[in-house]
């Protein structure tokens, strides 16, 4: 697991390659930078590492400066003396805020975090949790947030994911459904949309229907220990159901964060 360590304290930076080193050998840490400009001119030329210490108070400034001008896209551990900018930390692809001086059990608790942001479940053999998450950060950031939706022969509607209710097929074709009650045919396959979208964000709960959680408005215990989906739009005469073989994974997609 390669990491670059951002920090302008010298001291800082041995003692946190040392902990590094006991905590976890098989950490690399590539390269040390002490400075903005030398962060984004490394950040520039190199590809992203696997995970990123920072500092915040660097001797050119705050190292928030560095998101303005690279898209960082690893997970941050920052280590800093000031607690003030904590909020601020979380609003990146921070893991943990370190108040120094950082100690190894510091160290041990923000790698322990950083290996279980992801379920075990979903693992692999022989994959660790780090792994799944760095994969799941740059995952995230392709998925789809904004659509062009064609109305009205020579205009396109642009809509944001938020506004979204549900997909779902109709006449072999896709249709969206708004939180407004307004629905349009939507250019791309079923199979397509929820490849693309967060599936934290919606759920594909047959082969017609794609499902956000407020399109849901109750639920009925259906036959074959099955759910019937009962929806605050009106858009198709049969019932939406939930297979028996999804149920559990529907249940706790619903009651996920």
């Amino acid at each position: 697991m390669k990491t670059i360590i951002i920090e302008d304290e010298k001291a800082a930076v041995r003692n946190l390659k040392a902990l590094l080193q006991e905590v976890n050998p098989g950490i690399e840490v590539e390269t040390s930078l002490d400075s903005i400009a030398s962060s984004l001119d490394w950040f520039t030329t190199h590809p992203m590492p696997d995970l990123l210490f920072m500092d915040i108070h660097l001797a050119d400034g705050s190292a928030f400066e560095i998101f303005d001008h690279v898209d960082i896209t690893c997970p941050i551990i920052f280590t800093t003396a000031y607690d003030e900018y904590a909020l601020r930390a979380f609003k990146v692809n921070s893991v943990d805020y370190l108040l120094k001086p950082i100690s190894r059990h510091d160290v041990e608790q923000a790698l322990h975090k950083l290996e279980h942001l992801v379920p075990a479940h979903g693992s692999s053999a022989g994959e660790s949790s780090l792994l799944q998450l760095i994969r799941s950060l740059k995952r995230q950031e392709s998925y789809k947030t904004h659509f062009l939706v064609p109305i009205k022969g020579d205009k396109l509607l642009p809509i944001s994911i938020d506004m979204i209710l549900l997909f779902y097929i109709q006449d072999c074709k896709v249709k969206v459904v708004l939180a407004d009650g307004k629905e349009y045919n939507f250019p791309q396959t079923l199979d397509e949309v929820a490849e693309c979208i967060n599936p934290s964000l919606f759920f594909r709960v047959n082969r017609q229907f794609l499902v956000s959680r407020e399109a849901i408005k109750d639920i009925d215990l259906w036959f074959n220990n099955r759910l019937s989906l009962n929806l605050r739009c009106d858009v198709s005469e049969e019932r939406v159901l939930v297979s028996k073989a999804k149920v559990q994974e529907f249940k706790d997609w619903f009651s996920s964060i």
